[in-house]
């Protein structure tokens, strides 16, 4: 794992000063050495700082040339299947003399024998890189299928820069890119800027399964797909796997036994994050069923019942035998990563879940270098509650003419929540225990916002979403239109259930999820890698039915049938839990004072970002307990500290 950045600059001579200054702003991506290449004739400088995982000798330094001469590359990622490519290319007698055994080699051996395209198409990995032609003078950048690795880029006048983190580009002198207020509302909306923006005007991230290239004399250049994870789902779906329940569970335990093996593949020491859940579970137990050792896991925990998974995963890794190391953690020792999340996600990102993310980080990397993770599994095989409750609200809702939804969402909206409260209370003694809820008001007018919608795709937008109308609360913007707005760009899939699973595989695992992890992990120099993502594990996905994934009302159905063969199913039974904080309860006592400086009203008047009416409106409402405010209120406070260190 490592971190890149670079620059094209036109018309001027390039030097090692300004790459230098670019990577050591990402130091933290890889701490073990510095790389500075150089084409001084076309005035491209190619940067990269190592974490050594593969090849740890001078011979996997970057950046590097291919044999021939013609390419360079800085490499970030793995390529998991380098060996097998590399067999592939002695055998068909294109392979050069290799200097050393690292991916990159191969990687980039495999692109002088076969082209660009076609070699992506052959990695199997994690990977964001930028690569020099210097017979045709052009610059190409690539990241993987699923978006496990970032690439930002972007022209500053004459000037193209890139990198794995926008740090990296701030540190350019021809840097001057001013806040994008537009995808500011995506921010809001989402708790992270979705690709292909980024918080700043003219910079970009490089889309998932993309490739761009730019050529001499070119400034315009669109990404190109490699690889569609559209396509993919709709073809999965038209072509259905047609075997029995207990073919592929087999099925699915053999490809995940597969791509998990070469997953733990390094020269360095690793590990797995476990949670006690289905995901991280069933990586961490195919993990010891191909180690003649105990493999290390790792688990924080919190004394707060409803925030603790570190007692179920325990007991997994007590019934798995690895060598477990958990940490409690306190109230405060979270609290006090706060004032460090603007540098470690460099860009406004407010999925509070960063903080434990960041924190179990720390902890692995006290003793491993590389650790394997579970995300993946809720978008591959149906594990969010969302799909349940959208399903659930369109099918009792959908029949009625909209009219009448809205009149009813109307008659909820009449009463404030406070009022609701009140009126429960009086009632609750005549009321069963399943219709017995704390701030019942608060989750009428939660269910009032979906009852005028004109689709199921409405209901999804809804659920995933945090400012219902962002672009009022930024004067001046306009909320852009994204793969969840846009029916064009929606895959053509029969289920509801599949449909959502498609966009939060699409949106919410690359934006937030892997970046979330990305930059927690790189934080601390440690590598992680999800085996749920390998690209073939995602392509089988998409060939089960609906029932081999949701079953009797639970997600997961048959990832969690491959689980059952490594672990007792009364180990496993719980109710979902969130890998979270409780920042509602933050914000209304020791985070009261900071929150209440960022958002004051005159401050917000004067900065002229924030309308501050609706803010204030929602932080008295969520002081006073009648409402629980804390994803809007986290975004604004994300924004409002991220700009104050970055500007």
């Amino acid at each position: 794992m490592c971190g890149i950045a670079g620059f094209w600059q036109l018309g001027v001579p390039p030097d090692c000063t300004t790459l230098t200054t670019m990577t050591d702003a990402i130091r933290q991506r890889g701490p073990d050495a510095d790389g500075c290449w150089l084409d001084a004739n076309n005035g491209v400088g190619l940067g990269h700082r190592r974490l050594a995982i593969l090849d740890l000798t001078p011979a996997g330094a970057q950046p590097m040339s291919s044999h021939c001469g013609r390419y360079v590359i800085a490499f970030n990622g793995e390529v998991y299947n380098f060996a097998a490519l590399r067999e592939e290319l002695e055998k068909t007698g294109a392979a050069p003399a290799w200097r050393g055994h690292s991916d990159t080699e191969v990687m980039l051996a495999a692109i002088s024998a076969w082209g660009l395209e076609a070699a992506l198409k052959k990695f199997v990995g994690m990977f964001a890189f930028a690569l020099w032609d210097r017979e045709t003078r052009t610059l190409s950048m690539a990241r993987d299928r699923l978006g496990e690795k970032p690439l930002y880029y972007g022209w500053q006048g004459d000037t193209f820069l890139f990198g794995s983190e926008l740090k990296a580009l701030r540190a350019h002198p021809a840097f001057r890119a001013e806040i994008d207020r537009d995808a500011l509302t995506l921010f809001l909306r989402h708790n992270a800027i979705p690709a292909p923006y980024s918080i700043y005007q003219g910079i970009h991230k490089l889309p998932p399964g993309t490739f761009l290239q730019i050529h001499a004399g070119q400034k315009d250049a669109r990404p190109l797909a490699y690889w569609s994870a559209r396509s993919i789902a709709e073809a999965g779906q038209r072509n259905l796997f047609r075997g029995s329940d207990a073919e592929a569970v087999t099925e699915l335990e053999r490809l995940l036994g597969q791509v998990v093996g070469g997953q733990m593949v390094a020269d360095v020491p690793l590990g797995a994050f476990l949670s006690g859940g289905i995901d991280s579970t069933t990586i961490v137990a195919l993990m010891q069923a191909r180690s003649a050792r105990p493999v290390k896991t790792f688990t924080i925990g919190f004394n707060e019942t409803g925030h603790n998974e570190a007692e179920h995963a325990h007991a997994v890794a007590r019934h798995l035998g690895t060598e477990h190391t958990e940490l409690y953690v306190t109230p405060q020792d979270a609290m006090d990563v706060i004032p460090s999340l603007p540098s470690i996600y460099d860009e406004p990102f407010a999925d509070s879940s960063q903080i434990p993310t960041f924190l179990v980080s720390r902890l692995a990397r006290s003793h491993v270098t590389v650790s394997l993770s579970g995300d993946g599994g809720d978008e591959l095989f149906g594990g969010y509650n969302r799909y349940f409750w959208a399903r659930d609200l369109w099918r009792k809702l959908g029949w009625m003419p909209r009219p009448l939804r809205a009149a009813l969402a109307g008659v909820l909206t009449t009463l404030p929540p406070a009022a609701w409260n009140t009126s429960f209370q009086k009632l609750e003694r005549w009321l069963p225990a399943r219709l017995r809820y704390a701030n019942p008001g608060d989750k009428l007018h939660k269910a009032a916002e979906n009852l005028a919608v004109r689709s199921p795709e409405e209901i999804y937008l809804g659920l995933v979403s945090h400012w219902k109308n962002p672009a009022q609360l930024v004067p001046g913007s306009h909320e852009p239109s994204t793969l969840l707005t846009d029916p064009a760009q929606q895959a053509d899939l029969p289920d509801f259930e599949h449909r959502m699973m498609y966009l939060d595989t699409v949106t919410y695992l690359p934006d937030d999820i892997l970046t979330k992890v990305d930059r927690a992990a790189m934080a601390v120099s440690l590598e992680t890698r999800v085996p749920l993502l390998d690209h073939r594990v995602v392509e089988f996905a998409w060939t089960l039915p609906l029932n081999m994934k949701i079953r009797r009302g639970q997600g997961k159905w048959l990832l969690r049938q491959v689980l059952y063969r490594h672990v007792p199913q009364l180990l496993m039974d719980r109710p979902k839990m969130g890998f979270g904080v409780p920042i509602d309860v933050w914000l209304r006592g020791p985070l009261k004072a900071w929150a209440a400086a960022l958002i004051e009203p005159a401050r917000l008047t004067r900065e002229g970002v924030f309308d501050p009416v609706p803010i204030q409106r929602k932080w008295a409402e969520h002081q006073s307990g009648s409402r629980n405010w804390s994803y809007y209120l986290w975004d604004v406070l994300m924004f409002q500290t991220w700009r104050e260190n970055n500007t």
